[in-house]
């Protein structure tokens, strides 16, 4: 079926990652996926949560948040705190970039690192994994330089969508194919070829085994492609 886009069914949306986008952040990326836009950054704060006092070991964390123009309609800030999409999101972008780190133990700081939203066209908590793990590993490096102990990240984490619509599998779809895909499902990785998530719906209705296979098939080699860019982005 033709995409709207004129991508191929397995093709990545145009990505850029600016790195340091943030002049105050210890670490900062800005990421275009097609029309999806979000600013990252990773703070490093002095004290760990109360669970890590006298342990040594440091925390990452993420908050996830939604300007009120982002989309085609107006939504409300939640000022109250996040909802429960904002707060499920945040939940795996934390997994995820916890995921990216070779150890805890680099001392008592907690590393947080906040996904603002400035435009949706779908993807907006994969992109946010993707450019988010670009900004802690920035953090990282500038807590090692500060504290004269190694880098205390491990391998990059990279993270697409994926889903079946009008029965054809589909990469990294964009808010037009997302909201009428019969199948939906995000998969976050770990360099080179480690799972740290898979999320699969069967928005309306199921899907196979071999389906399946397919969806983290198609996701698999996609963010082999977003490892080489975020590489790329941070000089290595």
């Amino acid at each position: 079926m033709p995409r709207p886009d004129g991508r191929t069914a397995d093709q990545l949306r145009p990505l850029a990652l600016e790195r340091r986008a943030n002049p105050y952040a210890e670490g900062s990326c800005l990421i275009r996926a097609g029309g999806t836009l979000v600013h990252c950054t990773a703070s490093v704060e002095e004290g760990a949560p109360p669970f890590k006092k006298g342990s040594g070991e440091g925390w990452v964390t993420a908050e996830y948040a939604m300007l009120p123009r982002a989309t085609l309609e107006r939504t409300a800030r939640e000022r109250s705190g996040p909802g429960g999409r904002s707060q499920e999101i945040q939940r795996l972008i934390g997994r995820s970039l916890r995921a990216a780190m070779g150890t805890m133990a680099f001392g008592e700081y907690t590393i947080r690192v906040d996904c603002d939203v400035l435009q949706a066209d779908g993807g907006t908590r994969t992109a946010a994994i993707t450019g988010g793990c670009v900004a802690l590993a920035d953090a990282c490096a500038w807590l090692a330089e500060r504290t004269g102990r190694p880098s205390p990240f491990g391998e990059l984490v990279a993270a697409v969508s994926v889903g079946i619509v009008g029965g054809e599998v589909l990469l990294d779809l964009a808010y037009a194919e997302d909201k009428d895909a019969g199948v939906d499902a995000n998969l976050v990785m770990r360099a080179p070829d480690r799972f740290v998530e898979v999320q699969g719906t069967g928005e309306h209705g199921t899907f196979s085994r071999a389906e399946l296979d397919r969806l983290v098939e198609v996701a698999h080699r996609a963010i082999t492609t977003l490892f080489g860019i975020q590489r790329k982005a941070l000089g290595w």
